[in-house]
């Protein structure tokens, strides 16, 4: 759903309509953005950055909110708890349309965006599952095979293999896999 067009446009609603293209399926275009802003390219460069940018805040717009709402519904406690937090983030993530299209569309980009030392996607949901995994240390008395931070980046890229499978081996992507996968690692 589009955010009410305000008087002047401006840097959140620029965001609103490039979130709400990419839920469609469509392409975001900063060009066609601008456009539809009746802004110049510079201006709207100056409120979202680039390209890259930009989907990467949607991109993590969107993970945030999956990733806080199957963590709260995950049950069991410990290894149970994150593997099925993990294991329905991915076949969550598996399932979207939008975002498979985009992956579909742009690959190359989207591991860019999503995967590597320059995404803001990857090191932010690593902090969220270092916080995940932190609460169950203290709160269940979960014993970490490694250090939390070094566990966090683990998992992530476990849940990774398991979303991009189909760009990296041409499988299929497997949620329970990554599931099983993490289980193992914590107990």
């Amino acid at each position: 759903m589009r955010a009410e067009r305000p008087e002047r446009p401006d840097a959140l609603y620029a965001f609103a309509i490039a979130r709400s293209w990419f839920l469609e399926g469509r392409r975001v275009d900063l060009r066609e953005l601008s456009t539809e802003l009746e802004i110049s390219r510079a201006t709207l460069f100056r409120w979202v950055g680039n390209r890259d940018q930009l989907l990467g805040e949607i991109l993590w717009s969107i993970t945030e909110d999956v990733f806080e709402a199957r963590s709260k519904s995950a049950t069991g406690t410990g290894a149970e708890r994150l593997a099925d937090a993990i294991g329905s983030f991915v076949r969550t993530v598996n399932e979207a349309k939008a975002f498979r299209e985009f992956v579909r569309r742009e690959p190359e980009r989207a591991l860019r965006i999503l995967t590597t030392k320059a995404s803001v996607v990857q090191s932010r949901i690593i902090a969220k599952l270092e916080e995940l995994l932190e609460a169950e240390v203290r709160e269940c008395g979960l014993n970490p095979p490694l250090p939390v931070p070094d566990l966090a980046y683990l998992i992530v890229r476990i849940g990774e293999s398991f979303i991009y499978t189909d760009i990296i081996t041409g499988e299929e992507p497997d949620a329970a896999k990554a599931q099983a996968a993490i289980e193992a690692l914590l107990r």
